[in-house]
């Protein structure tokens, strides 16, 4: 069995989820044999790797540093082996703003022109346009950029957790809502808003061997999937695997929508070339699978959505890491 260092905690807005993740992965990897090495990023982390000596790291870093692929380059500098994608994949990834470009590179790679994965139109502004080139001037401009004008969504261009994520359903609340986002990153992305149902598609593996888990549909109580509602479970309802009913009124369509919401993200987790695991977010409009956020570091609280994939599927969490792991040891 391997000796497996867990990265946990780190400086991002998600530290306090992190941690949480950290301590279920040390307990699964436990339970399949593995001796673990819990580890909080900090100035002595590199020092403790080298004197450690793992077989491997798994990175339960969410947010920046561990999902925009800084502790990825820094593993792949002290050449130490560890599970999930590289630092090119999670550079690329960070970026929400890079879906369209990734999906569209990749169908002309593979020829597969006819993908079903699709994505809300929208723009890309850096806080220097807003602060010193008079971008929020121009804010008038948004209801004819995005197809269908209000309601918009406005969010950070990188980080998770829907921190900084807003709708807004006219111009006068579009300031307020962009500095909000520009609290936690350095640029924004104002989209279209699209309502259906929201999921979430978990994904193992690498390449075309990866397989999808069952879909986990999300329903909020109120408004929608907010930071507020997912540190706050009460305000959420899951269902995993997702209600067939809520994609369609026949059982038989319904297993077709499902097998195509299962391909679309299939399809964006490799137009990234996303390795070992992920998560796609993404809404089903009624129509098509909106997909809008790729997550190579998935939460593993006892709340998150890659544990209840897990679960739904027949397997257990120990297995899964068991497998990731024992690749690399």
């Amino acid at each position: 069995m391997a000796k497996v260092a867990v990265l946990m905690g780190g400086k991002s807005f998600e530290r306090e989820f992190s941690l949480i993740s950290g301590r279920n992965i040390c307990a699964a990897l436990e339970e399949a044999g593995h001796r673990t090495v819990p580890l909080d990023t900090n100035a002595q982390l590199v020092p403790t790797l080298r004197s450690e000596r793992p077989d491997v790291v798994y990175n339960a870093l969410h947010g920046k540093h561990g999902e925009d692929g800084t502790i990825q380059s820094l593993l792949e500098f002290l050449e130490i082996p560890f599970v999930g994608s590289p630092a090119s994949v999670c550079h690329r990834s960070w970026n929400k703003d890079a879906l369209h470009s990734s999906i569209n590179k990749y169908r002309q790679i593979s020829g597969e022109v006819d993908g079903v994965a699709s994505w809300p139109p929208g723009v890309y502004i850096a806080a220097d346009a807003f602060k010193q080139m008079g971008a929020a001037t121009a804010l008038d401009l948004i209801e004819k950029r995005i197809p269908g004008g209000y309601p918009v969504c406005v969010k950070p261009a990188h980080g998770g957790s829907a921190l900084g994520v807003h709708r807004v359903d006219c111009q006068d609340d579009l300031g307020e809502a962009i500095l909000d986002a520009l609290s936690y990153d350095d640029a924004v992305n104002i989209e279209q808003w699209v309502e259906g149902v929201e999921l979430a598609v978990s994904i193992i593996g690498t390449g075309w061997d990866a397989r999808a888990l069952p879909p986990v549909e999300i329903v909020p109580r109120r408004g929608f999937f907010d930071a507020e509602a997912r540190l706050n479970h009460e305000l959420v309802d899951f269902y995993c695997p997702v209600r067939l009913g809520s994609l369609w009124s026949n059982e038989e369509e319904a297993q077709a929508i499902r097998a195509e919401i299962e391909r679309a993200a299939l399809e964006v987790y490799r137009a990234y070339s996303v390795v070992d695991l992920g998560r796609i977010d993404m809404i089903w409009d009624g129509g098509a699978a909106r997909c809008f956020e790729v997550d190579v570091s998935p939460g593993m609280t006892d709340h998150s959505l890659f544990p209840a994939a897990v679960q739904a599927a027949g397997l257990t969490l120990a297995e899964v890491l068991d497998e990731l792991v024992s690749q690399y040891a």
